[in-house]
């Protein structure tokens, strides 16, 4: 089933229409936003089966132009080829992404949607790959950022993925919406702050005390 949601949102001059899609067997979360007006589209992540993807594209009316990897993980990429090549877009992914893609990116760079703007913000930590992206009201984390918890990391990572969450993600303002990419918290996204309120990954002050929660 496909979960739409539509939380109080920003005034924005063009606001994106965001599908919540649920794929295969690990609970995972494809995104298709839409602007409202070009019927332009993005579609976030690509993986275990294409069917509900195309059908939510299908049901918009939308013309899709980027399908893009939030990072290189294979439950989130294993049919983005496939997808890219049934809706005719073009796959991006971040320039130090080993997959293959037709657009690299790097951090703050811009995917249009019509008169929107979607921000790549690079978030290393989960992978070195890890991106998020941001359309203004509404910031889609991948990997790096779950409703309650975070992304696995390696040790070595601790400090690029303490930065990813505290100098990037939540340098965004508070009413921003969260939408992970694993349906793995009470609910299937919320704002940032109520994930700062709740999240004790979100409260460590500085790399050593966040650190120290694994510890």
């Amino acid at each position: 089933m496909i979960k739409v949601h539509a939380p109080a949102r920003a005034q924005v001059a063009v606001p994106l229409i965001v599908k919540q899609i649920p794929v295969g067997t690990m609970a995972n979360f494809v995104y298709l936003l839409v602007d409202e007006r070009s019927r332009d589209a993005l579609v976030v992540d690509s993986g275990w089966e294409t069917e509900p993807i195309k059908n939510a594209v299908k049901e918009t009316g939308a013309t899709v132009k980027f399908v893009v990897a939030t990072h290189e993980h294979f439950d989130h990429v294993s049919t983005l080829e496939d997808l890219g090549a049934a809706l005719g877009a073009k796959v991006v992914a971040h320039e130090s992404s080993p997959i293959r893609c037709d657009v690299r990116v790097k951090d703050r760079d811009v995917l249009r949607l019509g008169g929107r703007r979607v921000e790549v913000l690079h978030t290393p930590g989960h992978t070195e790959d890890s991106v998020c992206l941001y359309d203004g009201s509404d910031v889609f984390t991948g990997d790096t950022l779950f409703v309650g918890t975070i992304g696995r990391f390696d040790r070595r990572m601790a400090e690029a993925m303490y930065a990813s969450l505290h100098d990037v993600i939540l340098r965004l303002p508070p009413s921003t919406v969260m939408y992970p990419g694993h349906d793995y918290g009470e609910v299937p996204s919320r704002t940032l702050k109520e994930e700062t309120e709740s999240n004790p990954f979100l409260a460590a002050k500085d790399p050593r005390s966040f650190i120290a929660l694994f510890s």
